[in-house]
């Protein structure tokens, strides 16, 4: 199974076509890759994170910062072999020529910087720290000549640095020293289980509140076509933990509702700056709106932390819960099933299909989190599932298009048998997923 699939691919390509446009609306300031709490820094923490930093020009003057947490440096790509010098740094250089190529390739285990630069491929927007199928770091938004940095605490293993679109995708690399030790009991699993998860939902709402800043400063300065592809931009790390948005009640609404959701003069979030962007063409009017949207997933940001904290502590409330996990895998792909293959979640824009590689993402990712105590509950449950994964992933890569906003055909080009086989497809995952939590809650 590859969870970090294909799919990647088409709208990595589409984020680069459209970058340049969001610079344009932020000044001299670039587009902002994402950034998660940076795992490495908490002493109870033992995931990936990172910490706040903005994506920026190649040996630019970006603010420079300690390698432990992962702050943005401002080393131009000569000086890769140098900076690779450093305890705890690694330079990842993505080029047309060698594609994506980590130096050193080989680190002692711990608290690791990696500092990217995307020196002219123009077709990669997106760094990926991948172990086994699980993302532990990641850095989007990376056009031609930006650089990013982002921090992980790594255990001893084989890990692969995946770029998605450049001309080598994936790069070996290798921790050496101690490997984690696995333990077999099933309460063990099961929260490590919920640590991973926190994990994951720390660096998403990290990417969010980054990706969300170029859309407020591209609506502030008028600029349609630079917020309309911040706008695609921002979604997918919202849609990717949406049920933890969701379990706070009052934040999915606030940040996701439609029209019709809410009382009109309550609606706010992505969804009226949707349609007056895509269906109105302008970006009057929207401030106000934009800076609420910012302030929401700061919100979202900082309540997803304290959850994630309470679960590192194993606090017996206000923590992620294995089932709770489980139970948002499958929420996320009723998702796709009730708003993104009827094509009602992004009306406007019609970028339903980028919600949906991103639901699929986010409920494969809490599916393997729990995969290692799934393997001592029931070990028959994983094979099928992931089989089911596979064959989804599969479908939904035919319907990568770079040349369209988001990377996929938008959802007026699909028929009726289009989404007949992505539902079938769908329907194949829920089905076996769903009774995950019950066998969870009975272990």
């Amino acid at each position: 199974m590859t969870v970090v699939s294909n799919h990647r691919r088409a709208a990595a390509l589409a984020a680069a076509i459209g970058l340049a446009l969001v610079a344009s609306a932020c000044g001299s300031s670039t587009p902002t890759a994402g950034s998660a709490s940076s795992a490495a820094t908490s002493a109870s923490a033992s995931t990936a994170g990172s910490s706040a930093s903005a994506s920026s020009p190649a040996g630019s003057s970006a603010a420079t910062s300690d390698a432990a947490t992962g702050g943005s440096t401002a080393a131009s790509t000569d000086a890769s072999s140098s900076a690779a010098a450093a305890a705890g740094t690694v330079e990842i250089v993505i080029s047309e020529a060698n594609g994506c190529v980590a130096t050193p390739n080989s680190v002692p285990a711990g608290a690791i910087t990696f500092h990217v630069v995307n020196q002219d491929a123009a077709g990669v927007t997106e760094v990926e720290l991948v172990s086994d199928e699980r993302i532990r770091g990641e850095r989007e938004n990376l056009a031609p000549g930006f650089e990013d940095t982002f921090s992980v605490k790594l255990d001893g293993g084989s890990y692969e640095v995946y770029c998605p679109g450049a001309s080598t995708e994936r790069a070996p690399f290798t921790v050496t020293g101690d490997t984690a030790q696995t333990s077999t009991d099933v309460a063990d699993l099961l929260q490590q289980a919920t640590v991973d998860y926190a994990d994951y939902v720390d660096l998403q709402t990290g990417l969010l509140v980054e990706a969300v800043k170029p859309l407020v400063a591209a609506i502030k300065a008028g600029d349609l076509a630079a917020a309309q592809t911040a706008y695609a931009q921002a979604r997918a790390p919202y849609e990717r933990v949406e049920p933890v948005a969701e379990s706070f009640g009052d934040l999915d609404p606030a940040i996701d509702a439609r029209a019709g959701d809410v009382p009109q003069d309550e609606w706010t979030g992505f969804h009226p700056i949707e349609q007056a962007l895509f269906e109105k063409k302008t970006t009057t009017g929207l401030d106000k709106v934009a800076d609420k949207l910012q302030t929401d997933v700061e919100d979202l940001q900082k309540r997803a932390r304290q959850l994630g904290t309470n679960t590192r502590n194993n606090a017996a409330k206000d923590r992620y819960q294995a089932d709770e996990v489980a139970n948002g895998a499958v929420a996320l792909l009723g998702e796709v099933q009730s708003s993104k293959i009827t094509g009602e979640e992004e009306r406007y824009s019609h970028i339903d299909l980028l919600d949906f590689a991103a639901n699929l993402e986010g409920a494969q990712q809490a599916f393997e989190a729990l995969k290692p105590a799934l393997n001592q509950i029931g070990p028959t449950v994983v094979p099928a599932i992931d089989k089911n994964f596979d064959a989804l992933t599969t479908q939904l890569d035919t319907y990568q298009d770079p040349s369209e906003l988001g990377g996929y055909v938008l959802y007026v080009d699909l028929d009726m048998s289009d989404t007949k086989t992505l539902t079938d497809g769908l329907l194949a995952v829920i089905e076996p997923l769903s009774d995950v939590s019950a066998k969870i809650a009975n272990a």
